[in-house]
């Protein structure tokens, strides 16, 4: 499915960190040749061969700021391992991978292509063309413009990841020197990618720096999402948007949802939910408090399968909730690069059936009376 809600997860999404951060104002760390080579050559080899075989993102090299992959080279290996661990001790994130025991908070594009889950389909994740997986259904983004289904990438001027300019950008210049520079933990700043949440640029947020990375693994091992208590509003300009004379494209209030909405507005702008921040809503809001009242003031413990947002930016994680202060996210329901459910979506929605209590959550873990008998 082609953009989708959106990488993603954060994407997005998501992450495009290559190498293994150990705090949170340290770089990457770990063997130079893990990503890098020279020439492209040793003993007779060539050295660009991240990937997988028979996948359209392996290629041979060489590769710009001679690197052994491209995007999903490294990080969509499509091994049995979420975390690979390259040869001199660096640790990759996998965004298209086998591993049984489950996916990075981004998520995985191998649904999108069958490889996990229960079948392929294009409503499962971002058609991003590294794949060769076009969208046969949709062209664009839905609810919102811009790139369509042919051009998407993983980062650049068509893509999610590092700087955003209209034109121009290919992926790797989007995010050069973003991993040398990596900011983890606390992402406060993000005027540069490298100090972006995932190198979603001028997006803040909280990335889980601990002992299990790139997770939303349980309710103390997991991303903090940032939020604001009303959404961006497109207006009559693009100046939410697009910014400077160059046009950059990033959110103006930093938050996830700001971000997918530079994409999917009508889905999380303030104008496409109905131009107030007070229900009844036209579509499911985003960047809204959730309401310390009724059946929303009984989510107060943390699920990683409807993550909310933080109207401060995290300076740890938390296993809490706090309904009145704590907002919903358009991650609160999708994750960016793929599921196993279509939409993007967390859980199966088709399932998810009021008055039964049938332990599915989904909707009903932030509307949780919802599903009592």
């Amino acid at each position: 499915m082609f953009k989708k809600a959106f990488w993603l997860t954060p994407v997005v999404f998501f992450s495009f960190t290559v190498l293994l951060i150990s705090t949170c104002d340290a770089a990457v760390s770990g063997t130079c040749y893990d990503c890098h080579t020279m020439h492209n050559s040793q003993s007779g080899d060539v050295m660009a061969t991240y990937g997988t075989d028979g996948k359209p993102w392996k290629g041979s090299g060489p590769n710009d700021a001679l690197l052994r992959g491209t995007c999903l080279g490294c990080h969509g290996m499509g091994t049995g391992s979420k975390i690979v661990t390259l040869p001199g001790g660096s640790q990759v994130p996998q965004v298209y991978h086998t591993d049984g025991t489950g996916d990075l908070a981004g998520g995985n594009f191998a649904y999108v292509l069958g490889a996990k889950g229960g079948g392929a389909s294009d409503a499962k994740g971002h058609n991003v063309v590294d794949m060769g997986e076009a969208d046969d259904v949709l062209d664009t983004a839905p609810g919102g413009h811009g790139v369509t289904d042919s051009v998407l990438t993983c980062a650049g001027s068509n893509g999610c990841h590092g700087i955003r300019k209209p034109s121009g950008y290919t992926p790797l210049q989007a995010v050069k020197g973003s991993h040398h520079g990596n900011v983890s933990g606390q992402c406060s700043t993000a005027t540069d990618v490298a100090g972006s949440y995932r190198f979603l640029w001028h997006v803040k947020g909280y990335e889980n720096d601990g002992a299990n990375p790139w997770q939303n693994k349980d309710a103390s091992n997991h991303n903090e999402y940032y939020g604001q208590t009303t959404p961006m509003s497109s207006g009559t300009t693009c100046g939410n948007c697009h910014h400077d004379v160059d046009m950059f494209v990033y959110p103006d209030n930093n938050t996830i949802s700001g971000f997918c909405a530079t994409c999917h507005y009508d889905f999380h702008m303030l104008d496409g939910i109905g131009n107030d921040i007070t229900s009844p809503f036209s579509r499911h809001p985003s960047d809204v408090v959730i309401k310390n009242s009724g059946e929303y003031a009984v989510y107060t413990s943390y699920d990683v399968n409807a993550p909310v947002g933080r109207t401060s930016v995290a300076a740890a994680m938390s296993n809490t909730v706090s309904p009145g202060t704590d907002v919903v996210t358009c991650l609160s329901c999708h994750a960016a690069h793929g599921t196993n459910y279509p939409d993007i979506l967390r859980w199966d929605y088709t399932a998810i059936t009021a008055g039964e209590a049938d332990g599915k959550g989904g909707c009903c873990i932030c509307h949780t009376t919802k599903d009592d008998p």
